[in-house]
């Protein structure tokens, strides 16, 4: 996927749901892998031009995994004119080792979003840039289903009352397989995760699921990325379209 198309889908997404408002301060949370990347250079770029203007800031929370090394994210944030911050946590001892929690992805990602929150406040931040993509939207759908009995999955933007901060999903018309390109095209800096719960998530049983049922029946994701769109989501907002 080019530049050009990332950005295109992208401002469709901010535009469709009215996600940026002039003089915003966005903060990207930056995991090191391809999706948050894309964010990145999405949002970036889409800065240099869009009517409303804004200012992004970059933060990475430091998990404290083996073997991440974040230096060329630093040097893209750089390129990018991105202001970068990299917030140092105990996270992974305090989950694996200490607590040795048997189920961690839960405990861990209330910590990683703490540790998030307190960063963007104390920047000034008034939005955050979440870096889930179309599957992504799909899969929750899916896992709630399945696992919760309802319809639902995230909201394009949501407005957290306990931080006062909007969250906003600026990805969430572009495939993972052409963010998959867009990172090979541009050589994009991805960090591997060393998390040794890495593919052993409801989340990466459900991604299988929607290859499965797409490959059984072609166009099966299109038709239930559309569904979600027209289906009334609880707590979506009203999706403009031009």
């Amino acid at each position: 996927m080019k530049l050009q198309k990332l950005l295109s889908y992208t401002r469709k997404a901010v535009d469709d749901f009215q996600m940026i408002q002039p003089n915003d301060v966005i903060a990207v949370g930056i995991s090191g892998g391809k999706d948050s990347l894309s964010l990145l250079y999405a949002l970036a770029n889409l800065r240099n031009f869009y009517p409303n203007p804004f200012t992004i800031k970059a933060i990475t929370i430091d998990l404290g995994m083996p073997d991440m090394d974040f230096t060329k994210v630093k040097q893209l944030c750089e390129q990018l004119d991105v202001e970068y911050h990299m917030v140092d946590t105990e996270i992974f001892d305090i989950v694996f080792e200490h607590r040795k929690e048997k189920n961690p992805c839960s405990l861990c990602a209330k910590m990683r979003k703490g540790a998030l929150n307190n960063t963007i406040k104390e920047l000034g931040c008034n939005k955050i840039a979440y870096a889930h993509h179309k599957d992504d939207l799909i899969e929750t759908m899916l896992m709630s289903l399945l696992f919760e009995g309802r319809w639902h999955t995230f909201s394009p933007v949501t407005y957290l009352e306990r931080s006062e901060l909007t969250l906003i999903r600026p990805l969430i018309y572009i495939n993972e397989s052409d963010i998959i390109g867009f990172r090979n095209k541009m050589q994009l800096p991805v960090v591997p995760s060393t998390c040794p719960m890495d593919g052993h998530s409801k989340r990466e049983y459900a991604k299988k699921l929607v290859k499965q049922l797409n490959k059984e029946h072609p166009g099966s994701k299109e038709r239930m990325f559309h569904a979600i769109l027209q289906g009334n989501m609880e707590d979506w907002p009203l999706r403009h379209i031009y």
